[in-house]
């Protein structure tokens, strides 16, 4: 039977100091399953992504992508494996074109030195490339634009095309929709539908509003407090009465 399994996070443990942050958690993630992970604030969601994606080390535990043990590994040669991540913050080049953020970031992927970013603009199928993935995106009549003038919400739209330009096997997306407006928010919601369905990719999402995770994800982990509280499908856990403690005092809003 052909494994279908992209990352295994086995008995993860992350100490400071003697503060627990991640206390023994264990989660699966399939191929093409998008999954999301919840849990209220200062429930080690951050921090999990940040040893899944090599910033920190664990303090013990195993983080197993696609059959190798990646903790402790830095994170440019983690991203160079195929797992990517875009952050809560918007992490882009404010000074260039939509267009040349995406280029910058295939530039990265095939491994160019920036000396080459000005004949590299003019290689037919970088600018190609480019632009194929800012249509995908909804922002390729914007290629041309400086990202200073852009909207909140179009700028996280090009941190997930950067994160997508280096063609990664799992996209770790962090607070996708931190900060947008209900507009902004149902755009990201019907994107992230559509570039799950359209991609080799696989989405692992982290997210506060309730809406985003139950419209796009198919399997839901939540944190609490730094262990794993509940796991399932999102009928089963909109329906956890501990799930629905974990969120002030029962107020879960789904």
């Amino acid at each position: 039977m052909k494994d279908d399994k992209i990352l295994n996070v086995e008995n993860l443990t992350k100490k400071f100091g003697d503060f627990v942050a991640l206390d023994n958690v264990s989660l699966t993630i399939k191929k093409k399953e998008f999954t999301a992970l919840i849990g209220p604030n200062g429930a080690g969601k951050t921090t999990l992504y940040n040893v899944i994606s090599g910033k920190y080390k664990p303090t013990s535990g195993k983080v197993i992508f696609l059959g190798k043990d990646i903790a402790g590994i830095p994170p440019h040669k983690i991203a160079m494996l195929g797992l990517s991540r875009s952050f809560q913050i918007t992490n882009i080049f404010m000074n260039l074109s939509v267009l040349e953020n995406v280029i910058t970031a295939l530039i990265a992927y095939y491994r160019r030195g920036i000396k080459f970013f000005s004949p590299l603009m003019k290689e037919k199928h970088i600018r190609e490339e480019g632009y194929n993935l800012l249509e995908l995106l909804g922002l390729k009549d914007k290629a041309s634009y400086n990202v200073n003038t852009l909207s909140y919400g179009d700028k996280r739209l090009i941190e997930i095309a950067i994160a997508l330009a280096i063609k990664p096997k799992l996209l770790l997306l962090d607070e996708p929709t931190a900060g947008m407006t209900p507009e902004e928010t149902e755009k990201m919601i019907n994107l992230l539908k559509s570039l799950s369905e359209q991609m080799n990719t696989t989405f692992f999402l982290t997210e506060h509003d309730m809406k985003v995770v139950f419209s796009v994800a198919d399997k839901i982990y939540v944190l609490h407090q730094g262990k794993l509280l509940s796991s399932g499908d999102r009928n089963y856990i909109r329906q956890d009465k501990r799930v629905k403690e974990a969120y002030l005092g029962g107020n879960f809003n789904t």
